[in-house]
């Protein structure tokens, strides 16, 4: 739902991917951003009502995802798919992110444009200690991007874990996604990506932006 720029990318990505796509707009006009070659669904209407979204398809859909520019009319039609329809591949863009935490607890996966926009520009100016790339819808488990102090690189994955009590799931090592084994070692410019407890992250944080103690190996 939204064929703004993140709706029309969404789409032609899924498309491109293999998949079968509807898109639905209020604003005829918004379908335009679409590229000719598009051979999805365009169906004009509001995201929420039920007449729309069974035309678009939504009794045989996989996933949903609610990207216009209203936090309202997103978090609604999320509820109206996965409530009235059981599609539980939902997810919705919020702007509000105290709105989005909440409906994150709530069980509907939010996505909050300002906060990601702003950590992802901050990330690049300083460094930020941890960024939340996903939480559990009950708040308590967290994967995060956690930076490190240069004095980590050289250390092993065990290493990490044994001091901060924390599980490295992978590590991005020029670009890639890379599985870490206790032995993997940390190098330059890896970027972290560590597994917690929401409790514990400011004590995770706070141990892997210091030097680690010398006897650590």
């Amino acid at each position: 739902m939204g064929c703004g720029r993140v709706g029309s990318t969404l789409a032609q990505s899924l498309e491109g991917s293999g998949h079968s796509v509807a898109v639905v707009d209020q604003n005829p006009d918004a379908f335009r951003r679409l590229p000719g070659e598009f051979t999805g669904k365009k169906v004009t209407g509001v995201g929420f009502d039920r007449d729309t979204l069974v035309q678009a398809g939504i009794e045989d859909a996989y996933a949903f995802a609610a990207v216009s520019d209203g936090d309202n009319s997103n978090i609604l039609s999320a509820r109206v798919v996965r409530e009235t329809f059981g599609v539980e591949k939902v997810v919705a863009r919020i702007y509000d992110p105290q709105r989005a935490e909440i409906y994150q607890r709530l069980g509907i996966p939010t996505v909050a444009t300002v906060r990601w926009t702003a950590d992802q520009v901050l990330r690049r100016m300083l460094p930020l200690g941890a960024t939340d790339e996903y939480r559990d819808p009950s708040g308590r488990v967290r994967l995060a991007q956690v930076d490190f102090h240069p004095g980590w690189v050289g250390r092993t994955v065990r290493a990490i874990e044994e001091t901060t009590g924390a599980r490295v799931a992978f590590v991005s090592r020029f670009g890639d996604g890379t599985i870490v084994t206790d032995r993997t070692v940390l190098q330059e410019n890896d970027v972290l990506h560590v597994l917690m407890g929401s409790e514990e992250a400011p004590a995770v944080e706070r141990l892997l932006t210091r030097a680690p103690r010398t006897e650590v190996d």
